[in-house]
C-alpha cells in the first residue's frame, strides 16, 4: 500500500518568518501614520510602501527583518497574519 508523503513545514514564528509579505506591493489605503519618506505616491495619488532596489519594503530593517515602524504599518500589514493561507504561500516562494 502506498502512503502519500506530506511535507510538514516547520510552525512559522517571529523568529524564522524571514518577512517574505515585505517584498508585497503593500497599497495605503487608511491613514496609519506611516511616515512620509517611506511613501511612494503614483500620478494619479494612489500610495504604496515605498521598496527599494532589492524590492523589500523600505521600512523593514534589513539586518533583524522586523518592521521600523510596527506601530504605524499600513492597514494591509495589519491584516496580513501570520501562518495565514497567504503568509505560507510567499513562504513557499521564496524559501
Amino acid at each position: 500500500m502506498n502512503i502519500p508523503i506530506t511535507t510538514v513545514s516547520p510552525k512559522v514564528s517571529c523568529s524564522n518568518c524571514q518577512a517574505c509579505c515585505c517584498r508585497l506591493e503593500v497599497m495605503i489605503i487608511s491613514d496609519t501614520g506611516v511616515p512620509e519618506k517611506f511613501i511612494k505616491r503614483d500620478q494619479y495619488g494612489g500610495e504604496t510602501m515605498n521598496r527599494l532596489s532589492d524590492g523589500w519594503c523600505a521600512a523593514l530593517d534589513r539586518d533583524s527583518l522586523m518592521c521600523t515602524i510596527y506601530e504605524n504599518r499600513p492597514w494591509i500589514c495589519r491584516e496580513f497574519e501570520m501562518t495565514s493561507d497567504e503568509c505560507i504561500d510567499e513562504r513557499d516562494k521564496f524559501l
